[in-house]
């Protein structure tokens, strides 16, 4: 477990900067001039008129996953989701296949021809390099794999930025000292030292601290929850398997009067 996983809250709270996601959420969310120019500086484009949605639920139909965008941006023909991926969480293609299809539905209303569709944009700025390549950027459009060349130009885009790699490896400055301040929490230039005010802003905000405080113990509870749910399942299968209940309950460091009560009605294989 790593360190920073074993701090309470209130310790999360207090080192928490712009490379922490709710800072960052609360941050783009309240200043979206913020927002706006870290869009044009990221993928080098000038927004004409910007519009932010607050906390962007996107539902299909009552069966379908919804999903909360967490800063959903629309522009005259074109709309961003901009996420911050502290961790690799070993599915983020798919989880940006799944943000620009329901971009793109929400995107066009009934009897609008498909040429009226916005051009989508799925930006996630990741803490890890989640391809292992060693690119500051990886820039994601179909293109025909029989040439390798021909683009389908159905104007849907997925961007990744790697911080770490952006901080050290990209040229222009300004979104080079972007990266950087995200990495290092230093300031270097007036955009970051505005967005160095802003989280200070945001951190002394005592209705902010409580929705972190409460947002933290919940994802902890749902930590445990999941943790709990997969040790029932391996003991379940470790003892249908043969594993005996003094082995089990010292593998998955649980009492023998737990393991019996989880097993009691699984049947042993062979």
């Amino acid at each position: 477990m790593s360190e920073m996983n074993q701090l309470t809250p209130k310790e999360k709270w207090e080192q928490a900067g712009l490379s922490n996601s709710f800072i960052f959420y609360k941050v783009m969310h309240d200043h979206p001039e913020a927002c706006q120019h870290l869009l044009e500086i990221l993928l080098d484009i000038k927004i004409e008129q910007m519009e932010i949605h607050n906390e962007e639920v996107i539902e299909v139909d009552a069966e379908a996953k919804g999903i909360r965008l967490d800063i959903f941006v629309k522009d005259i023909g074109k709309m961003f989701d901009i996420e911050l991926q502290v961790i690799n969480t070993k599915e983020l293609p798919e989880r940006a296949r799944y943000y620009s299809s329901l971009m793109t539905l929400d995107s066009l209303k009934s009897g609008q021809k498909y040429r009226d569709l916005f051009n989508s944009h799925v930006i996630f700025i990741c803490m890890e390099d989640v391809f292992n390549n060693s690119l500051p950027v990886c820039t994601f459009e179909n293109i025909c794999l029989e040439d390798g060349k021909t683009k389908l130009n159905d104007r849907d885009y997925k961007h990744f930025f790697i911080a770490p790699i952006c901080a050290k490896m990209l040229v222009d400055e300004e979104e080079k000292s972007f990266f950087d301040f995200l990495v290092s929490n230093r300031a270097s230039d007036d955009y970051t030292n505005n967005l160095k005010n802003y989280v200070t802003d945001a951190k002394q905000n005592m209705n902010y601290k409580r929705q972190f405080m409460e947002w933290e113990r919940q994802r902890t509870y749902d930590f445990d929850a999941g943790k709990e749910a997969k040790a029932i399942e391996a003991a379940k299968s470790f003892y249908a398997n043969g594993v005996s209940i003094e082995l089990i309950a010292k593998s998955l460091n649980m009492t023998i009067e737990q393991v019996k009560e989880i097993v009691c009605d699984v049947k042993v294989v062979g």
